[in-house]
């Protein structure tokens, strides 16, 4: 897989990979800080949400922005906009917001990463760049739950004899900004792919029209709407299972958030096992056949969440993260290839963002209204499970229709 690959997209690989593992350490050390301040736990999901507004406001606008600039240089201004909502927690500043502020750095570092792997990678590959994509990605998700785990645990303070006003957040997020500045010297190496596009037209109205263009022939395409379609429900139920399970943990099985936080990345592992195998054996023209996966993915979230040990959990947990691996893998491929055959590289990657962050926004937001009101945390895990598990069926019941007709 590796011999497929140009040298630059190992670069590209190692830059994204420290960038998200600071992403996703940021999470738990915001959550360690919102139980500093005394903040209600459905906070704590409200962090992502805040988190992903801007990949949702600003999709009509960042595509057209990586497509105009060198990819590598627009990320490493995009980790600058991060540290700057880092520093904004170390001043006070409210946890949602700043979170915010680092979304604003995310949303635009997203087109340009993913753009980037469509113009150096050529079609036949793109499997194998997406596995690597989503195997770094994850990778960073689980040693991201790790190490934030580490950065708040109280053991660390004193490892490092931190001064004696500094809690375990305020030291976790001084650390995570030496993360963020290795991400941003990776992206100095980034080879310029030497794709280039007409240049759109930059007033507000051409640009929002434009990209509602773009969404509704991405939509339009059979096989691009399949792929959006799973991809946008996927990462939907991926971003509340994150906070689930780390609720679960706490309330279930009675572990600290730290040691949750790794019990979290057991889900990350299985992703990265699927991913992987997907990578491996699932070709581009094959990929609607894993469509089952995703109904075997959510019935196996309730019987996760019906566990009372965490050695009980962790096989569960496992299984739903490979499973969810195979099966995202070779649609998001699928779905790239479709956007850059019909769009640019950059629109395409901000449609398919604009969607799935949407679909973050909009059940995450459900997922925080229903832990207000008080609905048991295994109950919305298993509901969780089973909505995934239909709209896949669904999803996979249309598709066969589909083929029927052609075949008949």
């Amino acid at each position: 897989m590796a011999q497929q690959l140009p040298p630059g997209f190992r670069v590209l690989i190692a830059a994204q990979f420290f960038s998200a593992l600071a992403d996703n350490a940021l999470l738990i050390v915001g959550i360690a800080l919102l139980l500093e301040r005394g903040l209600p736990p459905w906070w704590a999901p409200m962090l992502k949400f805040c988190f992903t507004i801007a990949y949702v406001v600003l999709a009509p606008f960042v595509g057209d922005l990586a497509d105009a600039v060198q990819k590598g240089r627009l990320m490493m201004v995009m980790n600058a906009i991060k540290v700057l909502g880092v520093l904004g927690l170390l001043a006070g500043l409210n946890p949602l917001f700043a979170l915010a502020v680092v979304g604003v750095g995310a949303a635009a570092y997203a087109p340009a990463k993913y753009g980037l792997v469509t113009e150096l990678v050529p079609a036949s590959a793109l499997v194998a760049a997406n596995s690597w994509i989503e195997v770094t990605t994850v990778c960073a998700a689980v040693f991201g739950a790790v190490v934030g785990g580490v950065l708040i645990s109280p053991g660390l303070m004193s490892l490092l004899s931190a001064p004696a006003s500094w809690t375990p957040s305020t030291l976790g997020l001084w650390l995570l900004l030496a993360l963020y500045a290795a991400a941003a010297l990776l992206n100095l190496g980034i080879p310029d792919s030497g794709a280039r596009y007409a240049r759109q037209d930059r007033r507000l109205h051409a640009m929002v029209s434009g990209f509602w263009r773009a969404q509704r022939r991405l939509w339009a395409d059979e096989m691009g709407a399949l792929s959006m379609a799973v991809t946008t429900l996927f990462w939907g139920a991926a971003a509340v299972l994150q906070f689930a399970v780390l609720r679960w943990a706490t309330d279930v099985l009675g572990l600290p958030l730290n040691q949750g936080a790794y019990l979290q990345a057991a889900v990350a592992v299985g992703i990265v096992a699927g991913a992987v195998a997907a990578g491996r054996w699932v070709p581009l023209s094959q990929a609607h056949r894993v469509l089952p996966l995703g109904v075997l993915m959510g019935l196996a979230v309730p019987l996760a969440a019906q566990a009372g040990h965490w050695w009980m959990a962790l096989p569960a947990l496992l299984l739903v993260g490979a499973l969810g691996g195979a099966l995202v893998v070779p649609l998001n491929a699928l779905l790239q290839h479709r956007g850059h055959v019909l769009l640019t590289a950059g629109r395409s990657i901000a449609v398919q963002n604009f969607n799935e962050n949407t679909s973050v926004l909009v059940m995450l937001g459900v997922y925080a209204a229903l832990l207000a009101l008080g609905l048991p945390v295994r109950s919305l895990m298993s509901g969780l499970g089973v909505l995934v598990g239909l709209c896949v069926a669904a999803l996979w019941w249309h598709r066969a229709r589909a083929l029927a007709r052609v075949t008949a």
